[in-house]
C-alpha cells in the first residue's frame, strides 16, 4: 500500500448521542460547509453550536447561505463566509449578515455557485482542480487571487477557469433517514453527496433510523408508500416517480408488507416484464409465420 493510500481516511461511521455531541466535535475555527436552506440544514447542530458559544468558524455555503448562517453570524460563532449569496429567500435579505459585513466583523470571500460546486467536486475526485467555464470576464476573477486561468490544451485560443479544490474541514447536513451501516437517504439534493465526499469529516442529523439497508429498492418502495399516502392513488405515484403504474403498486405493496422486501419486488416486476417480452416476442413471430 503506498503512503498516499494509507493516508485516506477510512469511511467508518459512528453514531453520536444527540446535537450536542456533534457540535462538541466542530472545532473553533473549522470550516463548514453548509447547503442551502432547501436542502436541509441540520438547525439543531446550529444551536448546539451556538449554546456552546463556537469561535471564529468559516462557513461555505454551498452554493448559499441562509437561515442557520445568519443565526451563527448573530451569535458571533463566524469569522469568514465564502459563498455566492447570504439570503432568507422570500424572506428578504439576511440581517444578522447584513450587520456584520457593514461593522467589518466578518470577512466575506465573494464566490459564484459555479466555482463553489467545480472546487467541491474536484475535491471529491482527488483531483487538485477543476476546469470550468461561464466565470471568465466577471470581476471576481481578478480578486480572487486563488482563481487561475489556463489554455485549453486540446484547442486554440480556448482559455478556461479552474476552481481549486475546495476541503472541508466539516460538512453539516440533514436528511429523511439513515440505516444502521451509516448510508444516508438524500434523495435528488445530490450537492449533499458531494458536500459529503469533499469534507474530511460528515456530521448528519436525520428524522428516523431506519432498520435494514437502505438499499436502492427499498428507498424506492418507502418513496412510492409516501407518495401513496399523500396522492391516494397509483396512477399519480407513478406519474410522480417516473415509474409505470404497476411497477408504483408493487413498490407500494411492498411497503405494506414488512415480510416482503423491496428487493423481492423488484425482481418480481423484473421477472413480469421478462415474461411480457417473452410473450410479445413470441407473438410476434407467430404473425410472421
Amino acid at each position: 500500500m503506498s503512503d498516499a493510500e494509507q493516508m485516506l481516511p477510512s469511511n467508518e461511521t459512528e453514531f453520536l448521542a444527540d446535537a450536542e455531541a456533534i457540535a462538541a466535535r466542530i472545532p473553533d475555527g473549522a470550516f463548514v460547509a453548509l447547503p442551502p436552506d432547501y436542502s436541509l440544514v441540520a438547525m439543531d447542530v446550529v444551536r448546539a453550536l451556538i449554546r456552546r458559544k463556537a469561535k471564529d468558524l468559516r462557513l461555505l455555503g454551498v452554493p448559499v447561505l441562509g437561515f442557520c448562517a445568519d443565526l451563527l453570524i448573530g451569535a458571533g460563532c463566524v469569522a469568514e463566509v465564502e459563498t455566492s449569496a447570504v439570503s432568507l429567500g422570500e424572506a428578504g435579505l439576511a440581517p444578522r449578515f447584513t450587520e456584520a459585513v457593514e461593522r467589518g466583523t466578518i470577512r466575506v470571500v465573494d464566490a459564484t455557485c459555479p466555482m463553489v460546486h467545480s472546487g467541491l467536486q474536484a475535491a471529491e475526485k482527488g483531483v487538485p482542480f477543476m476546469p470550468l467555464r461561464g466565470v471568465i470576464g466577471s470581476d471576481l476573477v481578478l480578486h480572487r487571487a486563488d482563481w487561475k486561468t489556463l489554455d485549453n490544451p486540446f484547442a486554440a485560443n480556448d482559455p478556461l477557469l479552474v476552481a481549486k479544490a475546495i476541503v472541508p474541514d466539516v460538512a453539516l447536513i440533514h436528511a429523511r433517514w439513515a440505516d444502521a451501516r451509516g448510508n444516508v437517504w438524500i434523495g435528488r439534493r445530490r450537492e449533499l453527496a458531494t458536500i459529503a465526499h469533499a469534507a474530511r469529516a460528515c456530521y448528519v442529523t436525520v428524522e428516523a433510523l431506519r432498520a435494514g439497508t437502505l438499499t436502492a429498492d427499498e428507498l424506492l418502495s418507502r418513496y412510492c408508500g409516501l407518495l401513496y399516502r399523500r396522492l391516494g392513488t397509483y396512477a399519480d405515484v407513478a406519474k410522480r416517480a417516473g415509474l409505470d403504474p404497476r411497477t408504483a403498486r408493487k413498490y407500494v405493496e411492498a411497503e405494506k408488507e414488512p415480510d416482503r422486501t423491496a428487493s423481492e419486488v423488484a425482481e418480481s416486476t423484473r421477472a413480469t416484464r421478462r415474461g411480457r417480452f417473452q410473450r410479445k416476442h413470441s407473438s410476434a413471430h407467430g404473425l410472421g409465420r
